[in-house]
């Protein structure tokens, strides 16, 4: 029988790349992890790993044992599911990890709403962007997350995780007061305020002004956006800001709504989505948008 703890470190080599990652990722040495991945081999029977350069990569086996593998995980976090939902009540901690603007808005009534009917659960918050989403899930440093994406910028379904939508929002152009603009196309000689690269936020700007047909020119980066709506404020550019996230925007802005949409999934591990905890999260995460509505 292959033992299920070597199957998860195969599966995060197979999307981390290098053993090192996978060692610190699992708070292990890479001999450790070099250790596991060679008995996992001994049980198999055949070549899962092979030596490319300095690097070792996944056999065609090792590929087909990687998709096994997410099949297995999930069935585990269905018996896991399965198994709380038969001993009754929701107790234990959940982890729930979202990006700023839901933190501020979304989850505190979700959280007391939580707290009221689930008082045994014990509820830990992390504020992360999305493209950190999927990798605090797999590795279990987190339960249940907010992501989100564009439509201008899908991003693609991970195997290892299950979502459902929560939220569709309109993404505004904050603009000076003082500047005249309608679309995009309108600010293409303007000074641009973006989150910092690596962000989807980022990306996201990007990737709406090459469709409109220019590249911006980045004065500033703040990934808070309070901090992006004070600098248009102060006339130091102009920036994406999501329904979300506008709350009182600070005298000297205006906001045009563009026909840009960003959209909210709560995700979670394949397998997962019928534990207790995790509907519960759910439901309050609904009630919440319901209420904002």
């Amino acid at each position: 029988m292959l033992d299920v703890r070597r199957l998860r470190l195969l599966r995060d080599l197979a999307r981390l790349g290098t053993i090192a990652a996978v060692a610190e990722a699992h708070t292990y040495t890479p001999s450790a992890v070099s250790q596991q991945l060679a008995a996992l081999q001994r049980e198999a029977g055949v070549a899962l790993l092979e030596r490319a350069g300095r690097r070792v990569a996944l056999t065609p086996t090792g590929e087909a044992l990687v998709r096994h593998t997410e099949v297995v995980l999930a069935a585990l976090e269905a018996a896991d599911a399965t198994l709380a939902a038969a001993r009754g009540g929701l107790s234990g901690t959940v982890r729930i990890g979202a990006y700023p603007s839901a933190v501020r808005t979304l989850l505190p009534p979700a959280l007391v709403a939580l707290a009221r009917d689930h008082p045994a659960l014990d509820l830990m918050v992390t504020e992360l962007d999305p493209v950190d989403v999927p990798d605090a899930l797999r590795d279990r440093r987190l339960d249940v997350a907010l992501a989100h994406d564009y439509d201008v910028v899908p991003t693609s379904p991970d195997p290892a995780l299950d979502s459902t939508p929560l939220l569709e929002e309109t993404v505004h152009l904050a603009v000076p007061s003082t500047l005249e603009a309608r679309t995009l196309a309108d600010v293409r000689d303007a000074d641009w305020i973006l989150g910092s690269p690596g962000t989807l936020c980022h990306a996201v700007a990007l990737h709406a002004c090459q469709l409109a047909g220019y590249p911006p020119t980045v004065r500033h980066h703040a990934d808070d956006f309070t901090a992006m709506l004070a600098l248009v404020a102060a006339g130091q550019g102009v920036a994406l800001v999501p329904d979300l996230a506008v709350g009182q925007p600070p005298d000297g802005v205006r906001l045009v709504p563009l026909d840009l949409r960003r959209r909210t999934r709560i995700a979670y591990r394949k397998g997962a989505g019928d534990h207790p905890a995790v509907a519960a999260c759910v439901a309050a995460l609904r009630a919440a948008v319901r209420d904002r509505a």
